[in-house]
């Protein structure tokens, strides 16, 4: 079923919206929570949250990509899922992936003038600046947090490839980052 019609059907607030969902973005979903989460029965309770949460949303909101929607809430609701058990201890590749971006993202304890809005705002205009290419291999490894195994093969190319293009990509959004006045 086309995006739209699912955002209609939640808009008159019928229930199918929900089960329409699960059967176009549930996998997607449950895989992207169970790479943050690695644990399906928390993987499979946020995405029910997801559901829930884009139920209560939509209405008033009218999401133009409704993946993308989906996504950020099921990501969000892992992350705090993720600190919530762990605390401190976080899984090793989310340690990894975030020291890694860390090298490229302020800090904004340090920084409290920067709201995270403008980091935001200047993340935007970053991946728009970007190639095609370069911008999904970016978003794939680090929103959808995808290994560079995966992403060499969905984009038929060579880990090598992958990492070099990651690299540059990083080193670019340093450079943005620091032209804009965001200190890394």
């Amino acid at each position: 079923m086309e995006d739209a019609k699912i955002i209609e059907l939640y808009w008159a607030r019928n229930e199918d919206a929900i089960a329409q969902t699960d059967a176009e973005y549930g996998r997607r979903l449950h895989t992207l929570a169970n790479r943050l989460l690695q644990d399906h029965e928390d993987a499979e309770e946020s995405v029910s949250d997801t559901y829930m949460k884009t139920w209560n949303a939509i209405p008033p909101s009218r999401p133009a990509h409704f993946y993308a929607f989906l996504a950020s809430i099921c990501r969000h609701l892992s992350l705090n899922k993720l600190d919530w058990k762990q605390a401190a201890k976080r899984k090793a590749e989310v340690v990894f992936l975030t020291q890694e971006m860390e090298l490229c993202i302020p800090d904004t304890s340090r920084d409290r003038a920067m709201e995270g809005k403008e980091i935001g705002k200047s993340l935007n205009r970053f991946l728009e600046s970007l190639p095609r290419e370069s911008r999904l291999i970016f978003l794939r490894r680090y929103w959808y947090v995808d290994t560079i195994a995966e992403i060499a093969q969905r984009y038929g190319m060579t880990e090598s490839k992958v990492k070099m293009q990651l690299s540059r990509t990083k080193d670019k959004l340093r450079r943005h980052l620091e032209r804009e006045g965001i200190t890394v």
